[in-house]
């Protein structure tokens, strides 16, 4: 099993930025797929980002491409989302994954493991 904890979330004005943090623990993650995605009011939960764990191979959403990252740490068990230029439409709860594959997955089903969600708020 693993555990995915994330945080960082909070209420950010329009043009900032926020790093969002997935510690995981359980067992190590190095040979997984991660990916980020979000849920707004109202909405099904969206693909935003993913990275396959071992050649670093990355997808982004449109909506996000060019202003958001995901970054990893290896050594700490740990992927981020970087959030810049931040938009009231990005205002969500955010949610990792993880995958038990190295590729990567857009889908929700795609993966095997979920954090609790952390809210990101994007005031205008």
């Amino acid at each position: 099993q693993v555990q995915l904890v994330e945080s960082g979330g909070g209420l950010v004005q329009a043009g900032g930025s926020l790093r969002l943090s997935c510690a995981a623990s359980g067992r190590t993650i190095s040979a997984y797929a991660m990916g980020w995605f979000r849920q707004a009011p109202g909405k099904e939960r969206e693909f935003v980002a993913a990275k396959a764990w071992t050649d670093a191979s990355t997808y982004y959403a449109d909506s996000v491409k060019g202003r958001f990252t995901i970054p990893r740490d290896n050594a700490k068990n740990t992927v981020y989302l970087q959030m810049n230029s931040l938009k009231p439409e990005d205002t969500a709860v955010y949610y990792c994954a993880a995958r038990r594959r190295p590729v990567v997955g857009r889908s929700r089903g795609d993966y095997d493991y979920w954090g609790q969600g952390t809210q990101v708020t994007v005031s205008s």
